[in-house]
Formats: structure tokens, sequence, C-alpha cells
């Protein structure tokens, strides 16, 4: 019995001893991950900082006085959604915010200021208030990208000062609130039905300039071509007199042309020294005889 109680005893020490010697060693050491630092306190007092990932040898860390601070150097984000600002111009303007941001000195980024996340919430807020209330909306809209960049180095002395380092920032989301979105809209329609009243007017104008000038040219070449019809009739007459013949009968059939029976009484026939045409047209007609 007794050999079976100290060969229990022997395999329980063993394991005993192992995780008494593990539990010592992590108490005794500080562990370092990849993309964070540590801070070693003695007392409250900042005694080291150690950057390098891996495990080292502090035996001190079993003291109770001393503290350890892991802080974080991997890139972060932070989001600023619906920041009310307002323009050059009174309106009210709501953007949202994206700063790409990093602690490079985890001791500033500790003791120099309390509340880092809302330090810079706060910080961000007041410069973007500042920077975008010199500009109008539409200048908001057009350069946001250039907004980002001026924000960032706007709030770079300020966060160089708590050891982070601000890479990137953006104006991701430029809006109004919904009663200044209906009033733009309104303003544009009226802007928009004006410039159409503009166009159709400068339309109806240009039309009628085109009309004249068409007009006129239609004019000068309708002058033009009756003054050409007398020449003609003028040189057509000149070869028809080469031919008396033919110019006797041309007139004759002219002059008999232009009669018109269902309008007048034409006299034809007598000769030069008989009754002429008028004064057979003066003969006063004969009257009917009466009836029985």
């Amino acid at each position: 019995m007794g050999s079976w109680l100290q060969l229990l005893l022997g395999m329980a020490v063993a394991p005993g001893m192992a995780f008494l010697g593990w539990r010592l060693f992590l108490a005794t050491t500080v562990h370092v991950e990849d993309g964070e630092a540590v801070l070693v306190e003695w007392f409250g007092r900042r005694v080291m900082t150690l950057t390098e990932p891996g495990a080292h040898w502090l035996p001190r860390r079993i003291l109770p006085w001393m503290r350890v601070q892991h802080v974080s150097l991997r890139r972060d984000f932070l989001r600023l959604e619906n920041v009310h600002v307002t323009d050059v111009e009174g309106t009210t303007v709501m953007v949202d915010l994206w700063i790409d941001h990093r602690v490079v000195d985890a001791a500033k980024a500790t003791y120099s200021v309390e509340r880092l996340d809302e330090a810079l919430r706060s910080l961000v807020a007041h410069a973007a208030t500042a920077l975008l209330g010199r500009r109008t909306f539409w200048e908001i809209l057009a350069s946001r990208s250039d907004l980002g960049e001026r924000l960032r180095a706007d709030i770079a002395a300020d966060t160089e000062r708590w050891g982070v380092c601000i890479e990137h920032a953006f104006v991701q989301k430029v809006s109004l609130l919904p009663e200044v979105t209906s009033r733009i809209l309104e303003s544009l329609s009226a802007r928009l039905g004006r410039v159409q009243a503009e166009i159709l007017e400068q339309g109806r104008i240009e039309v009628a300039a085109l009309e004249a000038r068409t007009g006129v040219e239609v004019a000068a070449l309708v002058a033009e071509a009756k003054g050409q019809y007398p020449a003609a009739v003028g040189r057509a007459m000149s070869e028809l007199g080469k031919s008396p013949e033919i110019l006797s009968a041309y007139n004759e059939l002219h002059r008999l042309s232009v009669l018109r029976p269902h309008r007048a009484t034409a006299f034809v026939g007598f000769g030069p020294h008989e009754m002429s045409a008028i004064e057979a047209a003066m003969i006063p007609a004969r009257a009917e005889p009466a009836d029985g």
C-alpha cells in the first residue's frame, strides 16, 4: 500500500512542478505581440518600453508594484458620421469623415492624452467644422479629396504631440437636411426653367432672323428673274423683227389672245380709212320692235 501511495505522489509531483514552473515563467516574463508595444511601470513611473516581438525576461514583474500596459501599434480607423457643418452661405451640411491613424509613440499616446479615441473625435470634428465652414456646399462636394488632405494636415501637429500619426483622411459623404434639399431642388428647377425659356427665346429669334435673311435672298432672286424676263422678251422680239411676216402674225395672235368675249365687245375688221373700233362702239343699239 505504501509503495502505491509513493508512486501516485511521484506521478502527481512531476506535473505539479511543471505547472508551477510554467506559471513562474509567465509571471516573470513579458510577451510582446507583433504590432504592439508594452509599457513597463515601476511604482507608476515608466521605466522601459518593449517593442520587439517575443518573450522578454523580467523577474521584477512578479512584484505587485510593477505593472505592464499593452499598446497597439497597428493601423486603426476612426469614423465620424453626420458631422453638422454650416458652410459660408449658412447652409447646414452633413458630412461623414474617415480617419486612418496609428500609434507611433506608445508612451505619448498613453500618458499625453486621456481617452485617445474621444480626443481624436473631438479634434477631427472641430477641424472639419473650421475647414468646411469657409467653403460653399458645392465647393465641398466638388473637392472632397483635397479637403481630406487639408484636414489631415490641419490635425497632424496636434496628433503628433499625442504620439499618433494620421495617414489618411477622407470626406466620405456630403448631404443636406431634407428641407434644405427641397429648397435646392426647387431653385435648380427654377434655374432650369429660366435657361429653357432663354434657349427657346434665342431659338425663336434665330429662326426669325433666318426667315428674314431667306426672304431677302428670295426677293433678290425673284427681282433678278423678273428683270431677266423683259430682257428675254426683248431679245425674242428682236429676233422676230428679222422676219416681218412672223412678227405680224405674232402681234395679231397676241391682240386676239387678250380679248375676253365674256367681258367686252370687240370690233374687228374695219379698214384704216373706215369707221374705227371706238366709233363703232359708240353706235347706239337698235331698239327691238314691240310685239303685236
